[in-house]
């Protein structure tokens, strides 16, 4: 009871409370002096110091949270690491982004996540406009990919997703103060300054860069050569200029998923049902398709000799089988509903090795004929 408590206690605080005292600081920071100068907010050192700290705990422990919120409740429960061509257990789901092209989406983001990091760790006089302008373009494309990527999950993940859409407004109100922030140095520095230009070209170009608003479409339309960038960098890492799209569509069971996957298989008893459909093929060995309670499933050397195993001690020992048995059903169960990555099942199937090695020894010690009794397994010949 108490574990249970604690454990709440810490769920709350980190996924709940604390992002919603960062998110008041946040707003607090949008909208508490909105009119204030870029000078003005530099007479006001603490309050400066405590903004920009805030901004970077928004940005950075925001994503930390995310990726957690994600890995952990989203896809660690309830998605397996496959893609839609290949069958999944009942009530699991399929990768969220294709294994081949979803390397596009964290790229996005992740270059995103860079720019407004940049663009809130320094002054605006510190920055370049043209790369300034530039991260804000990196900045808006991965707001706009993170929004799809929350939809995306929307379909199975209704409520659970408040998480991940309470952070990206967060990250909105962050660019959009930003954003301010840089323009309102801008401008500032021009009243102040004179500028002698080498090239009347240039010189138009900034005598039409002196109000608020077309520094903000300046800013938007930067998005236009992010785009480019980004699209030459998929293609030099051989995804295609619509790899994006493809990590979207080539799916089975989410929002934007246009593919349909094979029949679920049955796993549901037996956890090493899982290990041998879910881990990787050359660690696992998955050596054919089976019958199990009328369900098709997915069956390696691994499993064929532990289920020889108990059928064996359930025609020599059919008290101690019961025992046994039951230990199964009560822990392999719960077992399987944590085996959801490829990863995980790899685990599972090296620490059931020792295991599998003494049922061998088994069978071929109390059995006239061990390898009959292991390869008719799970075959139209074994009713179990």
């Amino acid at each position: 009871m108490l574990q249970s408590l604690l454990f709440y206690i810490f769920f709350f605080g980190i996924f709940l409370f604390f992002p919603m005292i960062i998110c008041i600081r946040n707003c607090y920071f949008a909208f508490k002096y909105p009119h204030m100068t870029f000078e003005e907010r530099s007479a006001h050192k603490y309050h400066k110091v405590s903004e920009r700290k805030n901004d970077m705990a928004v940005i950075l422990l925001g994503a930390l949270f995310s990726y957690l919120w994600t890995d952990l409740f989203l896809i660690g429960f309830r998605t397996i690491s496959i893609d839609y061509d290949e069958p999944a257990y009942v009530g699991y789901f399929h990768n969220v982004l294709h294994s081949e092209y979803g390397i596009t989406v964290k790229i996005t983001l992740f270059i995103a996540l860079v720019s407004l990091t940049v663009i809130a760790s320094f002054n605006a006089e510190k920055i370049s406009p043209l790369p300034q302008a530039l991260c804000f373009g990196f900045t808006a494309l991965g707001e706009i990919l993170f929004s799809f990527v929350i939809i995306q999950f929307s379909i199975n993940y209704s409520v659970f997703i408040i998480p991940l859409a309470f952070y990206l407004v967060n990250l909105i109100i962050v660019t959009a103060k930003l954003t301010r922030r840089y323009i309102m140095a801008y401008l500032e520095y021009k009243e102040n300054h004179d500028t002698v230009y080498r090239f009347k070209i240039a010189e138009k170009l900034e005598a039409k860069l002196t109000s608020a608003a077309t520094l903000t479409a300046f800013h938007f339309l930067m998005i236009l050569p992010a785009v480019l960038i980004l699209i030459i960098l998929y293609v030099i890492l051989g995804q295609g200029p619509d790899g994006v799209i493809k990590a979207f569509t080539m799916t089975a069971d989410w929002t934007f998923s246009k593919q349909i996957p094979p029949p679920p298989i049955d796993y549901k008893g037996h956890y090493l049902c899982t290990v041998a459909a879910g881990g990787h093929e050359k660690i696992v060995k998955p050596v054919r398709y089976g019958k199990r309670r009328g369900e098709t499933i997915v069956v390696n050397r691994q499993l064929l000799v532990s289920n020889a195993f108990e059928d064996l001690i359930m025609e020599r020992m059919p008290r101690f089988h019961r025992i046994v048995r039951g230990f199964y059903d009560k822990h392999g169960y719960p077992v399987s509903k944590y085996i959801t990555t490829r990863t995980r099942a790899d685990v599972v199937y090296f620490v059931m090795k020792p295991l599998e090695w003494l049922f061998i020894l088994f069978l071929y010690t109390f059995d006239t004929h061990p390898e009959n009794r292991i390869v008719v397994q799970y075959s139209d010949y074994y009713k179990k």
